[in-house]
Protein backbone atom coordinates (compact mmCIF):
# COMPACT_ATOMS: atom_id res chain seq x y z
CA UNK A 1 0.00 0.00 0.00
CA UNK A 2 1.29 3.81 -0.65
CA UNK A 3 2.59 5.25 2.61
CA UNK A 4 0.01 7.05 4.76
CA UNK A 5 1.24 10.57 4.15
CA UNK A 6 1.20 9.95 0.28
CA UNK A 7 -1.00 12.49 -1.34
CA UNK A 8 -1.95 9.97 -4.53
CA UNK A 9 -2.58 6.88 -1.99
CA UNK A 10 -5.52 5.91 -4.19
CA UNK A 11 -3.42 5.92 -7.45
CA UNK A 12 -0.95 3.79 -6.02
CA UNK A 13 -0.24 0.11 -4.27
CA UNK A 14 -2.25 -3.06 -5.14
CA UNK A 15 -4.68 -1.47 -7.55
CA UNK A 16 -1.70 -1.36 -10.17
CA UNK A 17 -1.37 -5.10 -11.18
CA UNK A 18 -0.14 -5.48 -14.60
CA UNK A 19 -3.56 -7.81 -15.21
CA UNK A 20 -5.97 -4.91 -13.43
CA UNK A 21 -6.94 -2.09 -14.68
CA UNK A 22 -9.39 -0.63 -11.77
CA UNK A 23 -7.35 1.87 -10.29
CA UNK A 24 -5.09 2.52 -12.80
CA UNK A 25 -8.27 3.58 -14.75
CA UNK A 26 -10.13 5.75 -12.04
CA UNK A 27 -6.27 7.53 -11.92
CA UNK A 28 -5.99 8.33 -15.23
CA UNK A 29 -9.85 9.59 -15.57
CA UNK A 30 -9.69 11.77 -12.65
CA UNK A 31 -6.73 13.57 -14.35
CA UNK A 32 -7.70 14.24 -17.60
CA UNK A 33 -11.01 14.93 -15.92
CA UNK A 34 -9.52 17.73 -13.77
CA UNK A 35 -6.79 18.45 -16.65
CA UNK A 36 -10.07 19.33 -19.01
CA UNK A 37 -11.91 21.09 -16.64
CA UNK A 38 -9.05 23.51 -16.11
CA UNK A 39 -7.16 23.72 -19.63
CA UNK A 40 -9.70 23.49 -22.30
CA UNK A 41 -11.90 26.22 -23.89
CA UNK A 42 -14.38 25.26 -27.30
CA UNK A 43 -13.47 27.40 -30.51
CA UNK A 44 -17.08 28.38 -30.65
CA UNK A 45 -16.36 31.41 -32.99
CA UNK A 46 -14.43 29.11 -35.60
CA UNK A 47 -17.63 28.25 -38.15
CA UNK A 48 -17.80 24.85 -38.83
CA UNK A 49 -15.43 23.91 -35.80
CA UNK A 50 -17.98 24.86 -32.90
CA UNK A 51 -16.93 22.89 -29.61
CA UNK A 52 -13.46 21.56 -30.74
CA UNK A 53 -11.62 22.18 -27.68
CA UNK A 54 -7.64 23.88 -27.85
CA UNK A 55 -5.81 23.11 -25.12
CA UNK A 56 -2.76 25.44 -23.98
CA UNK A 57 0.00 23.59 -22.17
CA UNK A 58 1.66 27.14 -21.08
CA UNK A 59 -1.73 29.06 -20.21
CA UNK A 60 -5.41 29.21 -19.06
CA UNK A 61 -6.48 32.80 -19.95
CA UNK A 62 -5.50 33.17 -23.99
CA UNK A 63 -8.17 33.05 -26.30
CA UNK A 64 -8.82 30.21 -28.02
CA UNK A 65 -9.11 31.30 -31.05
CA UNK A 66 -5.80 32.90 -31.20
CA UNK A 67 -4.58 29.73 -29.60
CA UNK A 68 -6.60 27.55 -32.56
CA UNK A 69 -4.39 30.02 -35.02
CA UNK A 70 -0.86 29.08 -34.09
CA UNK A 71 0.63 25.39 -35.36
CA UNK A 72 1.83 23.58 -38.32
CA UNK A 73 -1.42 23.27 -40.14
CA UNK A 74 -2.01 26.00 -43.10
CA UNK A 75 -5.76 27.03 -43.16
CA UNK A 76 -6.80 24.91 -46.20
CA UNK A 77 -5.09 21.87 -44.89
CA UNK A 78 -6.55 22.23 -41.31
CA UNK A 79 -9.91 22.23 -43.41
CA UNK A 80 -9.67 19.70 -45.77
CA UNK A 81 -8.38 17.39 -42.44
CA UNK A 82 -11.36 18.08 -40.79
CA UNK A 83 -13.63 17.47 -43.14
CA UNK A 84 -12.47 13.99 -43.67
CA UNK A 85 -11.63 13.26 -39.93
CA UNK A 86 -15.09 14.80 -38.39
CA UNK A 87 -16.85 11.19 -38.88
CA UNK A 88 -14.38 9.50 -36.70
CA UNK A 89 -14.92 11.62 -33.49
CA UNK A 90 -15.17 8.67 -30.75
CA UNK A 91 -13.53 5.75 -32.87
CA UNK A 92 -10.38 3.66 -32.97
CA UNK A 93 -8.58 5.75 -36.08
CA UNK A 94 -5.43 3.56 -35.38
CA UNK A 95 -5.33 1.95 -38.90
CA UNK A 96 -8.75 3.19 -40.01
CA UNK A 97 -8.02 6.50 -41.84
CA UNK A 98 -4.62 7.54 -44.28
CA UNK A 99 -3.32 10.08 -42.94
CA UNK A 100 -0.87 13.18 -44.83
CA UNK A 101 2.64 12.73 -44.66
CA UNK A 102 2.32 16.70 -43.01
CA UNK A 103 2.04 15.53 -39.44
CA UNK A 104 4.87 12.45 -39.80
CA UNK A 105 8.48 12.68 -39.04
CA UNK A 106 11.00 10.65 -41.01
CA UNK A 107 11.09 7.32 -38.55
CA UNK A 108 8.95 4.52 -38.57
CA UNK A 109 6.90 3.33 -35.62
CA UNK A 110 9.67 0.26 -35.53
CA UNK A 111 12.64 2.56 -35.25
CA UNK A 112 10.69 4.08 -32.02
CA UNK A 113 10.66 1.39 -31.04
CA UNK A 114 14.58 1.00 -30.84
CA UNK A 115 14.80 4.61 -29.44
CA UNK A 116 14.13 3.18 -26.14
CA UNK A 117 17.44 1.39 -26.46
CA UNK A 118 19.11 5.23 -26.04
CA UNK A 119 19.92 4.58 -22.09
CA UNK A 120 20.57 0.97 -22.12
CA UNK A 121 23.22 0.86 -19.99
CA UNK A 122 20.82 1.68 -16.91
CA UNK A 123 19.55 -1.87 -17.49
CA UNK A 124 23.27 -2.79 -17.47
CA UNK A 125 23.82 -1.36 -14.37
CA UNK A 126 20.50 -2.90 -12.53
CA UNK A 127 21.81 -6.34 -13.89
CA UNK A 128 24.85 -5.93 -11.58
CA UNK A 129 22.97 -4.35 -9.05
CA UNK A 130 22.72 -6.92 -5.84
CA UNK A 131 19.99 -4.75 -4.78
CA UNK A 132 16.76 -5.76 -5.81
CA UNK A 133 15.18 -2.14 -4.54
CA UNK A 134 17.91 -0.56 -6.55
CA UNK A 135 17.36 -3.13 -9.48
CA UNK A 136 14.65 -1.16 -10.00
CA UNK A 137 15.40 2.64 -9.54
CA UNK A 138 17.79 1.67 -12.32
CA UNK A 139 15.20 -0.30 -14.58
CA UNK A 140 12.42 2.41 -13.81
CA UNK A 141 14.31 5.00 -15.04
CA UNK A 142 15.35 3.33 -18.11
CA UNK A 143 11.44 3.46 -19.26
CA UNK A 144 11.13 6.66 -17.94
CA UNK A 145 14.06 7.96 -20.06
CA UNK A 146 12.08 7.12 -23.12
CA UNK A 147 9.49 9.73 -23.02
CA UNK A 148 11.59 12.60 -23.73
CA UNK A 149 12.00 11.16 -27.43
CA UNK A 150 7.62 10.60 -27.12
CA UNK A 151 7.49 14.33 -26.61
CA UNK A 152 7.60 14.55 -30.46
CA UNK A 153 4.42 15.82 -31.79
CA UNK A 154 5.51 14.53 -35.54
CA UNK A 155 4.12 10.88 -35.99
CA UNK A 156 6.25 8.01 -37.39
CA UNK A 157 5.08 6.05 -40.02
CA UNK A 158 3.18 2.94 -39.71
CA UNK A 159 5.10 -0.08 -40.38
CA UNK A 160 3.88 -2.27 -43.33
CA UNK A 161 3.50 -5.93 -42.92
CA UNK A 162 6.89 -7.10 -42.93
CA UNK A 163 8.58 -4.54 -42.18
CA UNK A 164 11.80 -4.43 -39.93
CA UNK A 165 14.42 -2.38 -38.21
CA UNK A 166 17.87 -3.58 -37.32
CA UNK A 167 20.07 -1.63 -34.76
CA UNK A 168 23.79 -2.16 -34.93
CA UNK A 169 26.69 -0.50 -33.57
CA UNK A 170 25.17 0.80 -30.16
CA UNK A 171 27.51 -0.76 -27.36
CA UNK A 172 27.10 -4.85 -27.33
CA UNK A 173 23.76 -4.56 -27.97
CA UNK A 174 21.19 -6.56 -31.14
CA UNK A 175 18.27 -5.14 -31.55
CA UNK A 176 15.71 -6.47 -34.22
CA UNK A 177 11.55 -5.20 -34.45
CA UNK A 178 9.29 -6.51 -37.04
CA UNK A 179 5.64 -5.34 -37.78
CA UNK A 180 3.68 -9.08 -37.37
CA UNK A 181 0.45 -7.81 -38.03
CA UNK A 182 -1.41 -5.52 -40.63
CA UNK A 183 -5.22 -5.86 -39.21
CA UNK A 184 -4.98 -5.08 -36.28
CA UNK A 185 -1.58 -3.21 -36.32
CA UNK A 186 1.01 -5.22 -33.98
CA UNK A 187 4.83 -5.06 -33.96
CA UNK A 188 7.12 -7.05 -32.27
CA UNK A 189 10.72 -6.24 -30.92
CA UNK A 190 13.85 -8.19 -29.31
CA UNK A 191 17.00 -6.51 -27.75
CA UNK A 192 19.65 -8.46 -26.12
CA UNK A 193 23.65 -8.07 -24.93
CA UNK A 194 25.19 -9.77 -21.92
CA UNK A 195 23.31 -8.69 -19.72
CA UNK A 196 20.01 -8.39 -20.44
CA UNK A 197 16.93 -9.31 -22.92
CA UNK A 198 14.37 -7.08 -24.17
CA UNK A 199 10.98 -8.50 -25.43
CA UNK A 200 8.15 -6.26 -26.35
CA UNK A 201 4.49 -6.79 -28.61
CA UNK A 202 3.07 -3.77 -29.23
CA UNK A 203 -0.76 -2.96 -30.56
CA UNK A 204 -2.22 0.80 -29.90
CA UNK A 205 -5.85 1.24 -29.41
CA UNK A 206 -7.08 5.44 -29.96
CA UNK A 207 -9.72 7.18 -29.02
CA UNK A 208 -10.19 10.40 -31.60
CA UNK A 209 -11.71 13.05 -29.74
CA UNK A 210 -11.83 15.77 -32.72
CA UNK A 211 -8.72 18.35 -32.17
CA UNK A 212 -7.46 15.43 -29.80
CA UNK A 213 -6.28 11.99 -29.66
CA UNK A 214 -6.24 9.05 -26.19
CA UNK A 215 -3.80 6.44 -27.39
CA UNK A 216 -4.07 3.05 -24.91
CA UNK A 217 -0.56 0.98 -24.65
CA UNK A 218 -1.85 -2.40 -25.24
CA UNK A 219 1.44 -3.91 -25.12
CA UNK A 220 3.60 -6.52 -23.32
CA UNK A 221 7.19 -5.50 -22.32
CA UNK A 222 9.53 -7.96 -20.06
CA UNK A 223 12.96 -7.35 -19.29
CA UNK A 224 14.67 -9.90 -17.86
CA UNK A 225 18.04 -9.90 -15.97
CA UNK A 226 20.45 -12.45 -16.98
CA UNK A 227 22.34 -12.69 -13.59
CA UNK A 228 19.44 -13.72 -11.68
CA UNK A 229 16.99 -14.08 -13.99
CA UNK A 230 14.79 -11.74 -12.60
CA UNK A 231 11.85 -11.08 -15.31
CA UNK A 232 10.57 -7.35 -15.24
CA UNK A 233 6.78 -6.51 -16.54
CA UNK A 234 5.82 -2.90 -17.52
CA UNK A 235 2.37 -1.25 -17.89
CA UNK A 236 3.05 2.82 -18.60
CA UNK A 237 0.59 5.10 -18.88
CA UNK A 238 -1.80 6.00 -21.59
CA UNK A 239 -0.79 9.05 -23.73
CA UNK A 240 -2.52 12.17 -25.08
CA UNK A 241 -2.54 14.00 -28.24
CA UNK A 242 -3.67 17.84 -27.88
CA UNK A 243 -4.44 19.90 -30.74
CA UNK A 244 -4.23 18.05 -33.22
CA UNK A 245 -6.03 20.62 -35.59
CA UNK A 246 -5.62 23.32 -33.83
CA UNK A 247 -3.12 25.30 -31.78
CA UNK A 248 0.19 23.92 -31.19
CA UNK A 249 0.24 20.13 -31.12
CA UNK A 250 1.39 18.66 -27.41
CA UNK A 251 1.64 15.42 -25.84
CA UNK A 252 1.32 14.06 -22.02
CA UNK A 253 1.00 10.78 -20.67
CA UNK A 254 -1.16 11.66 -16.48
CA UNK A 255 -1.50 8.39 -14.98
CA UNK A 256 0.62 5.67 -13.40
CA UNK A 257 3.71 3.53 -15.17
CA UNK A 258 4.26 0.46 -12.97
CA UNK A 259 7.04 -1.83 -13.24
CA UNK A 260 7.01 -5.34 -11.49
CA UNK A 261 9.22 -7.40 -10.96
CA UNK A 262 7.57 -10.91 -11.02
CA UNK A 263 10.04 -13.18 -9.99
CA UNK A 264 9.98 -11.39 -6.11
CA UNK A 265 7.25 -9.15 -6.03
CA UNK A 266 8.92 -5.84 -5.61
CA UNK A 267 7.09 -2.92 -7.63
CA UNK A 268 7.77 0.50 -9.01
CA UNK A 269 4.97 2.85 -9.03
CA UNK A 270 5.51 6.15 -10.63
CA UNK A 271 2.72 8.93 -11.51
CA UNK A 272 2.81 11.44 -14.23
CA UNK A 273 1.68 14.68 -13.30
CA UNK A 274 -1.01 16.31 -15.92
CA UNK A 275 -0.44 19.88 -17.02
CA UNK A 276 -2.05 21.97 -14.94
CA UNK A 277 -2.54 25.42 -15.26
CA UNK A 278 0.37 27.33 -17.41
CA UNK A 279 1.76 24.42 -17.24
CA UNK A 280 2.82 23.40 -13.56
CA UNK A 281 3.30 19.67 -13.08
CA UNK A 282 3.74 19.46 -16.41
CA UNK A 283 7.07 16.34 -17.19
CA UNK A 284 6.82 15.42 -13.10
CA UNK A 285 6.82 12.13 -12.14
CA UNK A 286 7.10 11.08 -8.53
CA UNK A 287 6.99 7.55 -6.61
CA UNK A 288 8.00 5.00 -4.90
CA UNK A 289 9.49 1.46 -4.81
CA UNK A 290 7.98 -0.90 -3.06
CA UNK A 291 8.64 -4.71 -1.63
CA UNK A 292 6.76 -7.86 -2.10
CA UNK A 293 4.46 -6.45 1.17
CA UNK A 294 3.87 -3.30 -0.89
CA UNK A 295 6.04 -1.27 1.88
CA UNK A 296 8.10 1.72 0.49
CA UNK A 297 11.92 1.56 0.39
CA UNK A 298 13.03 4.01 -2.10
CA UNK A 299 11.48 7.18 -3.11
CA UNK A 300 11.81 8.22 -6.93
CA UNK A 301 11.13 11.89 -8.32
CA UNK A 302 12.11 13.96 -11.19
CA UNK A 303 10.98 15.32 -14.74
CA UNK A 304 10.47 12.72 -17.82
CA UNK A 305 12.29 15.31 -20.06
CA UNK A 306 15.05 16.09 -17.61
CA UNK A 307 16.38 13.55 -15.21
CA UNK A 308 15.17 10.89 -12.19
CA UNK A 309 16.40 11.20 -8.58
CA UNK A 310 16.08 8.26 -6.05
CA UNK A 311 16.73 8.58 -2.10
CA UNK A 312 15.88 5.69 0.36
CA UNK A 313 12.99 6.42 2.73
CA UNK A 314 10.89 4.86 5.48
CA UNK A 315 7.51 2.91 6.08
CA UNK A 316 6.14 6.73 5.92
CA UNK A 317 7.87 7.50 2.24
CA UNK A 318 9.85 10.13 3.89
CA UNK A 319 13.70 9.99 3.08
CA UNK A 320 15.40 8.64 6.18
CA UNK A 321 17.84 10.24 8.06
CA UNK A 322 21.27 10.69 6.74
CA UNK A 323 20.59 9.37 3.43
CA UNK A 324 20.90 12.22 0.54
CA UNK A 325 18.40 12.96 -2.88
CA UNK A 326 20.89 11.05 -5.43
CA UNK A 327 20.49 11.59 -9.54
CA UNK A 328 20.48 8.45 -11.49
CA UNK A 329 19.95 9.23 -15.12
CA UNK A 330 19.80 13.08 -16.73
CA UNK A 331 18.79 13.15 -20.72
CA UNK A 332 21.54 13.61 -22.94
CA UNK A 333 21.92 17.18 -24.58
CA UNK A 334 19.74 17.44 -28.04
CA UNK A 335 20.43 19.29 -30.85
CA UNK A 336 19.33 23.24 -31.13
CA UNK A 337 16.53 23.97 -33.38
CA UNK A 338 16.04 20.49 -35.04
CA UNK A 339 13.41 20.40 -37.38
CA UNK A 340 11.64 16.98 -36.25
CA UNK A 341 13.01 17.82 -32.26
CA UNK A 342 15.00 14.86 -33.07
CA UNK A 343 17.82 13.92 -30.49
CA UNK A 344 21.25 12.93 -31.29
CA UNK A 345 20.71 9.33 -30.88
CA UNK A 346 17.25 9.16 -33.00
CA UNK A 347 19.09 11.10 -35.38
CA UNK A 348 21.62 8.41 -35.07
CA UNK A 349 18.94 5.17 -35.78
CA UNK A 350 17.96 6.92 -39.10
CA UNK A 351 21.69 6.82 -40.00
CA UNK A 352 22.77 3.68 -42.47
CA UNK A 353 25.46 3.95 -40.16
CA UNK A 354 24.29 1.85 -37.53
CA UNK A 355 22.83 -0.61 -40.22
CA UNK A 356 24.60 -3.84 -40.05
CA UNK A 357 26.26 -5.57 -42.89
CA UNK A 358 23.86 -6.99 -45.39
CA UNK A 359 20.64 -4.91 -44.40
CA UNK A 360 17.99 -6.68 -44.90
CA UNK A 361 15.59 -5.28 -47.48
CA UNK A 362 12.76 -4.50 -45.46
CA UNK A 363 14.39 -2.46 -43.09
CA UNK A 364 12.62 1.04 -42.32
CA UNK A 365 15.82 2.93 -43.39
CA UNK A 366 15.02 2.01 -47.00
CA UNK A 367 11.51 2.91 -47.36
CA UNK A 368 11.36 5.94 -49.88
CA UNK A 369 8.53 7.56 -48.26
CA UNK A 370 10.70 8.25 -45.34
CA UNK A 371 13.69 8.65 -47.11
CA UNK A 372 11.73 11.56 -48.93
CA UNK A 373 10.50 13.32 -45.94
CA UNK A 374 13.74 13.07 -44.09
CA UNK A 375 15.58 15.01 -47.24
CA UNK A 376 12.25 17.91 -47.16
CA UNK A 377 10.18 16.58 -50.62
CA UNK A 378 6.66 16.49 -49.27
CA UNK A 379 4.95 15.84 -52.37
CA UNK A 380 7.65 12.94 -53.42
CA UNK A 381 6.77 11.59 -49.37
CA UNK A 382 3.28 11.86 -50.14
CA UNK A 383 3.22 9.89 -53.18
CA UNK A 384 5.55 6.91 -51.85
CA UNK A 385 3.65 6.80 -48.93
CA UNK A 386 0.17 5.75 -50.85
CA UNK A 387 2.16 3.58 -53.10
CA UNK A 388 3.68 1.37 -50.33
CA UNK A 389 -0.33 1.30 -49.07
CA UNK A 390 -1.67 0.14 -52.37
CA UNK A 391 1.22 -2.02 -52.83
CA UNK A 392 0.49 -3.78 -49.71
CA UNK A 393 -2.79 -4.05 -50.41
CA UNK A 394 -2.44 -5.97 -53.73
CA UNK A 395 -0.09 -8.05 -51.28
CA UNK A 396 -3.09 -9.10 -49.57
CA UNK A 397 -5.47 -9.50 -52.57
CA UNK A 398 -2.40 -11.96 -53.96
CA UNK A 399 -2.40 -13.96 -50.70
CA UNK A 400 -5.90 -14.40 -50.25
CA UNK A 401 -6.08 -15.45 -53.70
CA UNK A 402 -3.20 -18.42 -53.20
CA UNK A 403 -4.60 -19.13 -50.00
CA UNK A 404 -1.83 -18.06 -48.44
CA UNK A 405 -0.66 -16.09 -44.69
CA UNK A 406 1.75 -14.01 -44.04
CA UNK A 407 4.36 -15.80 -41.48
CA UNK A 408 6.43 -13.30 -39.76
CA UNK A 409 10.31 -14.43 -40.04
CA UNK A 410 11.81 -13.26 -36.62
CA UNK A 411 8.42 -13.66 -34.16
CA UNK A 412 6.18 -16.87 -33.72
CA UNK A 413 2.55 -15.81 -32.53
CA UNK A 414 2.07 -17.72 -29.03
CA UNK A 415 -1.48 -18.77 -27.72
CA UNK A 416 -0.62 -16.52 -24.37
CA UNK A 417 -3.11 -14.26 -24.59
CA UNK A 418 -1.75 -10.91 -22.00
CA UNK A 419 -4.60 -8.80 -19.99
CA UNK A 420 -3.86 -5.22 -19.89
CA UNK A 421 -5.83 -2.41 -18.71
CA UNK A 422 -7.20 -1.54 -22.15
CA UNK A 423 -8.07 -5.23 -23.59
CA UNK A 424 -6.33 -8.47 -24.09
CA UNK A 425 -2.91 -9.24 -26.36
CA UNK A 426 -1.96 -11.40 -28.21
CA UNK A 427 1.50 -11.95 -27.90
CA UNK A 428 4.39 -12.45 -30.68
CA UNK A 429 7.95 -14.09 -28.93
CA UNK A 430 11.32 -13.84 -30.67
CA UNK A 431 12.36 -17.02 -32.00
CA UNK A 432 15.95 -16.79 -31.91
CA UNK A 433 16.17 -17.40 -35.89
CA UNK A 434 17.46 -13.59 -36.55
CA UNK A 435 20.67 -14.11 -34.21
CA UNK A 436 21.55 -17.14 -36.32
CA UNK A 437 21.11 -15.10 -39.30
CA UNK A 438 23.35 -12.17 -38.12
CA UNK A 439 26.06 -14.75 -36.53
CA UNK A 440 25.98 -16.40 -40.42
CA UNK A 441 26.39 -13.10 -42.15
CA UNK A 442 29.60 -11.95 -39.33
CA UNK A 443 31.48 -15.17 -39.60
CA UNK A 444 31.23 -15.16 -43.77
CA UNK A 445 34.74 -14.08 -44.86
CA UNK A 446 32.98 -12.91 -47.87
CA UNK A 447 30.05 -10.49 -47.82
CA UNK A 448 30.32 -8.47 -50.75
CA UNK A 449 30.29 -4.68 -50.39
CA UNK A 450 26.62 -3.19 -51.34
CA UNK A 451 25.43 0.01 -51.61
CA UNK A 452 22.83 0.48 -49.21
CA UNK A 453 21.10 4.16 -50.51
CA UNK A 454 20.50 1.62 -54.13
CA UNK A 455 18.67 -0.90 -52.07
CA UNK A 456 14.80 -1.47 -52.83
CA UNK A 457 12.71 -1.24 -49.85
CA UNK A 458 11.14 -4.99 -49.93
CA UNK A 459 9.20 -6.12 -47.06
CA UNK A 460 7.28 -9.04 -48.10
CA UNK A 461 8.80 -11.88 -47.72
CA UNK A 462 7.10 -14.43 -50.12
CA UNK A 463 9.34 -17.02 -49.37
CA UNK A 464 7.51 -17.17 -45.12
CA UNK A 465 3.35 -17.73 -46.92
CA UNK A 466 2.24 -20.45 -45.61
CA UNK A 467 -0.70 -22.50 -46.89
CA UNK A 468 -3.56 -22.36 -44.81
Amino acid sequence: MAPPNDPKQSESGSSSGSGSGGGFFASIASSLSNFGTAMTRSVNGLVPYEGLEVVNPEGGTEDAEEEASKGRWKQEDRDSYWKMMQKYVGSDVTSMVTLPVLIFEPMSMLQKMAELMEYSHLLDLADECEDPYMRLVYSASFFISVYYAFQRTWKPFNPILGETYELTNHGDLTFISEQVSHHPPISAGHAENEHFTYDITSKVKTKFLGNSIEIYPLGRTRVTLKRDGVILDLVPPLTKVSNLIFGRTWIDSPGEMVLTNMTTGDKVVLYFQPCGWFGAGRYEVDGYVYNAAEEPQILMTGKWNGSMSYQPCDMEGEPRAGTEMKEVWRVAEAPKNDKFQYTHFAHKINSFDTAPKKLLGSDSRLRPDRYALEHGDISKAGYEKSSLEERQRAEKRNREVKGHQFTPRWFDRTDEIHPTPWGDLEVYQYNGKYSEHRAAIDSSGSIEETDIRSMEFNPWQFENLAAE
